[in-house]
């Protein structure tokens, strides 16, 4: 009886979302909103922008789709235009009519006008994204470039979830002697040269190329728009910097969200193994990460590690 209940009771949930959302269609096309301040998260892939994105979503004062929006942001200007050339989407594409589609697809999607938003894509992207909208916040999370790897090269064996977009790309991936086909996580100019390398190597270069172009675009926002936090600071205080997050990006850090700071490593969203620093030292993959950091020097000079 109790699952004929539940079955009732998320049937009933459906049709009361599908009924928001449509009467949120009607508003939108009788008078469009612009949506206010919208919050990107962003950062390397498994640097924590996932732990920081859900922990916005938590605010009330935020709208969130709550799932990664690549494959949205990938149809307004599909990489395969570009012959697959990067994921990154020019300042210069940015449009007006852009905008609408974004402002519709969060709108109708949250019924809120200031929204957070995250994918990994979206970090070689960030000055268009600004010039689609100029009062946006970002919020840049850094990872230890030994961590970071560690994760990358474990990611890259889920590619069933990670790597199911790259099916379509025009070049033979053989990754490691053919033990990774799929290229995954995302396309950063020069890809190509790393089609035939060693596992450690390719997320090497994810991860170089990608911070390195968020660092560059920093210079692009206005410095109150741009907040930065290490995975390392979240871990030892998650709520001090959930705080300052919150308050440097013009929300309020309530009693129930200070609340779920202080139990949110408790429960982490979608991690590999226990968290922690320095992890790859006694992880599988010590001796290929060791070897890769050989060539990160300078970006994680820059990031700060």
């Amino acid at each position: 009886m109790n699952d004929f209940f539940n079955k009732v009771n998320k049937t009933a949930r459906h049709y009361e979302a599908l009924a928001r959302s449509t009467a949120r269609k009607v508003r939108f096309a009788i008078s469009p909103v612009t949506l206010n301040q919208p919050i990107f998260v962003v950062g390397c892939s498994r640097a924590g922008t996932t732990l920081v994105y859900k922990t916005f979503s938590e605010s009330k004062e935020l709208g969130s789709l709550q799932k990664e929006t690549h494959d949205f942001w990938a149809s307004l200007h599909p990489a395969s235009e570009r012959d697959w050339s990067s994921h990154e989407i020019d300042k210069t594409l940015a449009c007006e009519d852009d905008n609408q589609k974004a402002t519709q697809l969060f709108y109708i999607g949250t019924g809120q006008r200031r929204i957070v938003d995250k994918n990994n894509q979206n970090g070689l992207s960030i000055p268009y994204l600004y010039r689609l909208f100029p009062d946006a916040h970002f919020v840049f999370i850094k990872r230890s470039p030994g961590d970071n790897i560690e994760s990358l090269i474990k990611g890259w064996g889920k590619a069933a979830e990670f790597g199911t977009w790259s099916d379509d790309l025009p070049e033979n991936v053989s990754i490691d002697n053919g033990a990774y086909k799929n290229w995954c996580f995302f396309l950063a100019h020069g890809w190509r040269n790393y089609c035939q390398s060693p596992i450690e190597s390719v997320c090497a270069f994810q991860y170089a190329a990608i911070n390195r172009a968020i660092l560059d675009a920093r210079e692009e926002v206005p410095e109150k728009q741009w907040h930065e936090v290490s995975y390392e600071a979240l871990l030892a205080s998650p709520v001090e910097e959930f705080r300052r997050l919150f308050k440097a990006c013009e929300l309020t850090f309530t009693p129930a969200l200070e609340q779920h700071c202080s139990e949110v490593l408790d429960k982490p969203y979608n991690t590999f193994s226990t968290i922690g620093v320095d992890k790859w030292r006694q992880g599988e993959n010590r001796d290929r990460v060791a070897s890769a950091l050989k060539n990160l020097e300078a970006i994680a000079a820059d990031l700060g590690y």
